[in-house]
């Protein structure tokens, strides 16, 4: 698409910064015109490299609409001053009278005097006001009270995130009033903070809060995106997510609402990290909604084939084309300004690869994108996770993005419920499971698959669970998704789950398999937890949450997906077996270096078998072989504990590691917890080195020295 820039300045205005601005020379005359104060006059610039002209519709507080043409075209960048668009102004743009001929969605019944040409957001404005389906981007102002607040930078190895969903954290907790339950005001009420300090997670992962729209199907079918993973403003916050009151009093009473709960999560030292959709937008394939971007330059915008046909690795009906150096610097000046703007400690980027998918096509570790971020001063200083997959050609890329990322690490979330459930699954009807050493690989920070980059095990977000796919309840509940509340006939959500319902689907009174159940959920949170590199729980796991086997609930906005407080024996429980474990994570990890090196000899790492000598070749390939001993080592030479696994189905006398080295002697273990129901009977028992104990079938034991 050709740009069409005009040889000539009409007005003082500028290309740069996009965005609605305060101008250059209104900045150089003094603090009225520092960007804080409600001012008048503004700098428009928007990149639409698919018009040849552009024009502002704006409405400022209690007075009707205009329309002023942007006079300035300079390499693509449409821009001119606007003498009276204060702070509060709505407003979108819409190419001039004579280039009206995209069939956009959005009506625009009290500003258009043309028969009806809606109006299309700014890309980069700071919130969204939606009145009855018509859409317009509003100018916002900065003030905020954020007194001592800061990002609280806390390191890779003490980070536990906790990935949560804004409104199902608190639409059914007990202790919110009702007018605060499912928003930003409702995470930041001390119930919730209480909750979660008490719990001993670092961080708390929100799933999207940038401004999302439904998908038409889900409208048709009376649903919503509840996940919000639609994206229509990279740069405003979700108004649904904020309370009625600061829904009515307007945009900055929302934008407040959300620094607030920020402010008050790090002030419990809660570092927060948004999860964030840049790979596609809520406008949807080509015969989709034209909300902004398709209407302002949609072969710019996004990716497309020699054809004009739109390339999709989303799944959604369109990509942004990170081809493109002005897609690169919207994003980018999306991620500084929740940075800089809300104090956000870090972002989690859903399906990471289309953002770093070269002209070609294909996943570069070089790309312009990461090397941008990787420059940036405030960026490269922030909390950088990667989903390291989109549905493209090779999609998969797991462990390839650069230093300073930490990628989702799926090879640990298959091999420990492999492991611990679809092995179970397969023993227990004569079949057999896998070895150990898949579990040994992973639970020691998968460090052949992070080596290549440059990274350490540090750089693996470990988890088991996520906000798509089952719960941790439900892994071991239901062999099958049960998604038909979805609308889609259950053909939706993964089929390869690993999970194993111990011998009935779904609810059960039967006290042998609840008991099974309960064992499974314990032993996979404690290879979650015990596990080098950073855990990540999903929010309700350690309430042994269900959603009634449902693992794709992105579309149910209910109890379905919603955080059940109800206290039950089993919730009560897990809960305290959650606690448990993340309390001995942190005690494991005060003598544990602060990085682990990817070389077995220089990492504190030493394996042993079940007889306590070191593990052979021909045991970690030996799928009869299912328990193996693992020391760790401190940086002081001392030793910060043992981890040993039983994955068979009886029960075994292990014997403890005799020496670690020549010379180094070892005496006591202190058993410090064991999965099994015995763990109050047999805690703080102590066992000689080269001495047995026993560790029960399907068990974790972890000792002290």
């Amino acid at each position: 698409m050709p740009l069409f820039d005009t040889a000539s300045t009409t007005d003082a205005s500028t290309a740069l910064p996009l965005g609605v601005t305060v101008p250059r020379a209104d900045v150089a005359a003094g603090p009225a015109g520092n960007g804080t104060r409600p001012g008048a006059r503004a700098n428009v610039a928007c990149y639409a490299p698919g018009v040849r002209s552009l024009e502002i519709v704006y409405r400022a507080p209690g007075e009707d609409w205009s329309v002023q043409a942007l006079p300035n075209v300079t390499h693509g960048v449409h821009h001119g001053i606007v003498d009276h668009l204060p702070y509060g102004s709505r407003y979108g743009f819409r190419p001039a009278a004579t280039e009206q001929s995209l069939p956009l969605a959005v009506p625009t019944q009290d500003v258009s005097d043309d028969g009806g040409q809606p109006l299309l957001l700014d890309p980069y404005g700071r919130a969204v006001d939606q009145r009855d389906g018509f859409l317009t981007s509003v100018r916002m102002a900065s003030d905020f009270d954020w007194g001592s607040d800061a990002r609280l930078r806390l390191e890779w190895r003490d980070t536990i995130i906790y990935e949560a969903h804004v409104r199902g954290q608190s639409m059914l907790h007990p202790d919110l009033p009702r007018e605060l339950r499912g928003t930003y005001a409702g995470m930041a009420h001390p119930a919730i903070i209480e909750h979660l300090k008490s719990l001993g997670i670092t961080a708390v992962q929100l799933l999207p809060v940038h401004f999302h729209l439904d998908e038409p199907h889900l409208q048709d079918l009376g649903l919503t995106n509840y996940w919000g993973y639609n994206t229509a403003a990279f740069f405003a916050p979700h108004p649904g997510y904020a309370t009625k009151a600061a829904q009515e009093a307007g945009p900055q009473a929302i934008q407040d609402e959300f620094k607030g709960m920020v402010k008050a999560l790090h002030a419990a030292g809660l570092e927060v990290i948004l999860d964030v959709v840049y790979n596609h937008t809520a406008e949807g394939g080509p015969d989709g909604q034209a909300l902004s971007f398709r209407g302002l330059g949609e072969d710019t915008y996004y990716r497309t084939d020699g054809n004009g046909k739109y390339v999709d690795t989303t799944g959604c009906g369109n990509s942004l084309n990170f081809a493109e150096p002005r897609v690169v610097q919207l994003v980018v000046d999306s991620l500084r300004h929740w940075v800089d703007e809300f104090h956000v400690d870090g972002f989690r980027f859903d399906l990471a690869v289309t953002l770093c998918r070269n002209d070609a096509n294909e996943f570069d570790p070089r790309h312009p994108f990461l090397a941008a971020i990787a420059a940036d001063p405030v960026l490269s200083d922030v909390k950088l996770i990667a989903e390291p997959w989109d549905i493209g050609y090779g999609g998969w890329q797991t462990g390839r993005f650069p230093a300073g990322w930490a990628d989702w690490n799926d090879h640990f979330r298959d091999a420990v419920r492999s492991f611990w459930l679809a092995d179970r699954a397969s023993l227990e009807s004569g079949g057999q499971g896998g070895s150990v050493a898949r579990l040994a690989d992973v639970v020691s920070g998968s460090a052949a698959l992070f080596a290549a980059s440059g990274r350490t095990r540090l750089a693996s977000v470990n988890y088991i669970t996520a906000h798509d796919g089952f719960t941790l309840n439900d892994l071991v509940s239901y062999d099958r998704k049960h998604n038909e509340a979805n609308g889609e006939q259950n053909r939706d959500g993964h089929g390869d789950n690993r999970s194993y319902n111990h011998g009935f689907e779904g609810p059960t009174e039967d006290g042998g398999i609840l008991a099974k159940r309960a064992q499974s959920r314990r032993n996979l949170m404690a290879s979650l937890l015990i596990s080098i590199g950073i855990p990540m729980i999903t929010a309700g796991d350690e309430l042994a949450r269900t959603q009634q086997g449902n693992n794709n609930a992105y579309c149910q906005d209910n109890a379905i997906a919603w955080l059940d407080w109800t206290r039950t024996p089993e919730s009560s429980e897990m809960l305290r077996t959650t606690k448990r474990y993340i309390r001995l994570r942190k005690e494991f990890l005060a003598a544990q270096p602060n990085d682990f090196p990817v070389r077995d000899e220089q990492s504190y790492l030493y394996w042993f078998d079940q007889a306590g000598e070191p593990m052979s070749m021909e045991r970690w390939n030996d799928p009869q072989h299912r328990v193996m001993q693992l020391l760790l080592g401190s940086d002081d030479g001392t030793l910060a504990g043992l981890v040993v696994v039983n994955g068979s189905t009886s029960d075994v006398h292990i014997t403890l590691p005799r020496i670690l080295s020549e010379g180094t002697p070892h005496t006591k273990f202190e058993l410090r917890l064991t999965t099994t129901p015995l763990h109050e009977l047999r805690q703080g028992s102590r066992v000689a080195a080269g001495e047995k104990d026993l560790v029960e079938a399907n068990s974790v034991n972890i000792y002290r020295t």
